[in-house]
C-alpha cells in the first residue's frame, strides 16, 4: 500500500514544500530470518511506523496552521 499511495499523489502535493510524510512499507513476512533478531525487522518497522504517525501528526498542524483548515488524510 505504501508504495502505491506514493505514485497517487497529485503533482501539486508531491511540488509541495512540506509534503506528507510517507508511510513506512510494512515487512513482508519472509523478510523475518525467525531466528529471534534484535531487533527484528517487524520491531524496526513498528517503531517507524510510531514515529511515522507523530510527523503525520505534526505534518497536520502545520497544513492547519498554513490553510487555516485541518489536513485530511490522503493515505486512508
Amino acid at each position: 500500500m505504501c508504495a502505491d499511495w506514493a505514485l497517487t499523489m497529485t503533482s501539486e502535493q508531491a511540488t509541495d514544500a512540506d509534503p506528507r510524510p510517507a508511510e513506512p512499507c510494512e515487512p513482508d513476512l519472509n523478510d523475518c530470518c525467525g531466528n529471534g533478531c534484535d531487533p527484528c525487522v517487524f520491531d524496526t518497522y513498528i517503531e517507524e511506523k510510531r514515529h511515522w504517525e507523530q510527523a503525520v501528526k505534526e505534518w497536520e498542524v502545520r497544513q492547519a496552521g498554513r490553510t487555516g483548515h485541518p489536513a485530511h488524510d490522503q493515505a486512508g
